[in-house]
């Protein structure tokens, strides 16, 4: 099985969701891989996702490309003169799907930010017959961020669930009365609690996150 994790945005708190998802299913008895096929905006020795999410659950990760620009892939590509190459992608991917029950892969930014001139990352997820988790924020606004991203996905072919990330401790009635609409437009997998003193850039994290039920 592969679940390939998209936003609603840039910086929704994909990277934490997947670390959420990849220790339930660790719990659940799976063996679970996580695979980057893109990282920008950091240097070649600086620590990116992957470090992060193999730090707090201790699952197996690789990294595809690199690009120092903190731009959608195709883009930060184009800058460093280079392209994506995304066969070698998906044959990476695959590789790992091969060694795991479940392969968790995280695109960047949202669905349809471009992976490659080409490509965009709803293609390329399609192209692993992969799973959709949809990661949404739960204050104001998600309710349209949302309800576009899972319309774009259905068009595509996917039947999405979603994940809610940053989950406040003491939640109020925009994010209640947002999760009670959010399980309308599509099953919620569960939710990410807000983690206090997060660093998702240095690997860094209080405790591992948790997925909890919606």
């Amino acid at each position: 099985m592969i679940q390939f994790v998209t936003g609603t945005d840039t910086g929704v708190g994909k990277t934490v969701a997947c670390a959420a998802l990849a220790l339930q299913s660790r719990a659940d008895g799976l063996d679970v891989r996580y695979f980057k096929p893109v990282q920008t905006g950091l240097g070649p020795d600086e620590p990116g996702d992957v470090d992060f999410v193999t730090r707090v659950t201790g699952v197996e990760g690789e990294e595809g490309a690199r690009f120092r620009e903190a731009l959608a892939p195709a883009v930060a590509a184009r800058m460093a003169g280079a392209t994506v190459d995304v066969d070698a992608l998906r044959q990476q991917a695959l590789a790992l799907h091969e060694t795991s029950d479940l392969l968790i892969v995280e695109g960047a930014g949202g669905l349809l930010v471009p992976l490659s001139d080409d490509v965009d990352m709803a293609e390329f997820a399609r192209s692993l017959s992969a799973d959709l988790v949809v990661v949404a924020r739960p204050g104001l606004g998600t309710l349209n961020h949302t309800a576009l991203t899972l319309e774009a996905a259905r068009s595509r072919g996917f039947d999405p669930v979603v994940v809610v990330s940053n989950w406040p401790v003491d939640p109020g009635l925009t994010e209640t009365t947002n999760l009670e609409a959010l399980r309308e437009m599509a099953p919620v997998l569960g939710l990410v609690p807000a983690i206090p003193d997060l660093d998702v850039e240095s690997g860094l994290a209080p405790f591992p996150p948790a997925l909890v039920p919606a």
